[in-house]
């Protein structure tokens, strides 16, 4: 009898090993799959960028809603049926808050990657946390061209730096010259005083110099600024022929209205697809801004494969055109999406190996004014490319009009140049 009890109690024992030792490999198995990718946005939700911030978020939702409602993740991986988390955190544009929301996403939210921050000098900050710790960092737009070349392996950035759109500026510049056989001569710039605009404005007098211009006004303001009077003086003083202007959202519908309250009309105003390119722009200067050029690198009028019908969802979805700043957010989401996918795992050298090795210019891609999306060894995007839109009044309503390349510009539309009654 006692036998018999002790070989059914080591039997049991036996059992309950194997079972609890099956068990746990088969939890252990089960653990490996990830059930979500967790990616950390920072973005200024508030504060003078906000309207920016809260456009790139609506995107990043857009997709990420469509993406989790079709499964998710279909690949042989860890990722396999994954879906996608977003968390969001608000950097006001303050280049503090960034870092210490970067810290938060990795430290406590435990993310596997961070994309933002639209502002230029809150992801430079930032970036160097996320770097510090290996987490990749994806910049769909932050143009201050110091952003990449540190030596960084896991920063990826989406869009152009701002030696690349002050390049395009010039050469558009050159194409009105040419195109409509006037003398440019004079140049006015004016800047916000933030990184944004300083990167903007070293770049201007080195290429005014090689082109040929001369500059007769260099005059920034501050992120703060309330009134924009003596600036806007300044420039009726100067009378420059073209005036290059990079603003944050608030600051640049201040200055176009008080500029249309001076009367002041150089031959072109070209903006720096900063504040201009918010939608709250147009709303609050209306025809104040008509004919203003703005440098962008989409616009829902190019004619693009899959763009007018991208924007029409997106249009009924939150009310609004896709414009620079969304698109933006759109190509940075399907391009960590895709890459995702191809690794199937969230692994960092993995996700970096990846981006490196990638050229994505199908499906999504054919959207933009570029033909792919190609990474450096320094995360630039090679072949990022620009446009020019004109404000112009369509019927009752001011809009955003592609004007050049000529082969990119809505049908029905030419450059309007000089604009009518200029000084």
């Amino acid at each position: 009898m006692c036998k018999l009890n002790w070989f059914k109690f080591s039997f049991s024992l036996m059992l309950f090993f194997f079972v609890t030792l099956f068990s746990g490999a088969f939890v252990n198995s089960a653990n490996a799959q990830k059930k979500e990718v967790v990616i950390g946005n920072i973005l200024p939700l508030s504060g003078p960028s906000a309207s920016a911030g809260v456009e790139g978020k609506k995107m990043r939702e857009f997709i990420v809603k469509q993406f989790n409602a079709n499964g998710g993740f279909e690949c042989k991986g860890e990722l396999n049926g994954a879906k996608i988390k977003m968390i969001y955190l608000d950097t006001k544009s303050n280049p503090t808050v960034g870092v210490t929301d970067v810290q938060q996403l990795i430290n406590g939210d435990n993310v596997d990657l961070i994309t933002g921050a639209w502002n230029s000098g809150v992801t430079y900050p930032a970036s160097q946390v996320a770097e510090m710790h290996k987490v990749p960092f994806v910049v769909p737009v932050s143009v201050m061209d110091r952003i990449t070349g540190r030596g960084f392996k896991y920063l990826f950035r989406i869009a152009a730096k701002d030696s690349w759109w002050t390049r395009d500026q010039f050469r558009f510049i050159d194409y009105l010259a040419k195109k409509t056989n006037k003398k440019i001569k004079t140049l006015g710039l004016v800047y916000i005083n933030n990184d944004f605009g300083k990167s903007f404005d070293d770049s201007w007098l080195k290429l005014a110099k090689q082109h040929g211009y001369k500059v007769i006004l260099n005059e920034s303001y501050a992120e703060t600024a309330t009134d924009l009077t003596p600036v806007v003086l300044k420039i009726k003083s100067a009378k420059p022929q073209i005036l290059l202007v990079v603003s944050d959202a608030a600051d640049a519908i201040l200055l176009q209205n008080t500029m249309a309250n001076y009367d002041v009309r150089p031959w072109a105003v070209i903006s720096s697809g900063g504040g201009q390119a918010d939608p709250a722009f147009i709303k609050n200067t209306g025809k104040n801004a008509d004919y203003l050029f703005d440098m962008s690198e989409w616009a829902p009028d190019m004619n693009k494969p899959g763009l007018k019908e991208l924007n029409k969802k997106f249009k009924k979805a939150y009310g609004i055109d896709v414009n620079g700043e969304t698109m933006d957010a759109y190509v940075g989401m399907h391009t960590i999406i895709a890459v995702l996918k191809k690794t199937c795992s969230t692994n960092p050298d993995k996700f970096r190996k990846e981006m490196l090795r990638s050229k994505l210019s199908t499906g999504p891609f054919t959207v933009m004014s570029y033909p792919y999306v190609k990474f450096d060894k320094d995360g630039q995007n090679v072949d990022a490319g620009l446009i020019l839109v004109q404000v112009r009044k369509v019927g009752n309503k001011y809009e955003r009009v592609t004007v050049w390349p000529e082969e990119d510009a809505r049908a029905g539309f030419k450059v309007v140049f000089p604009q009518p009654n200029h000084y």
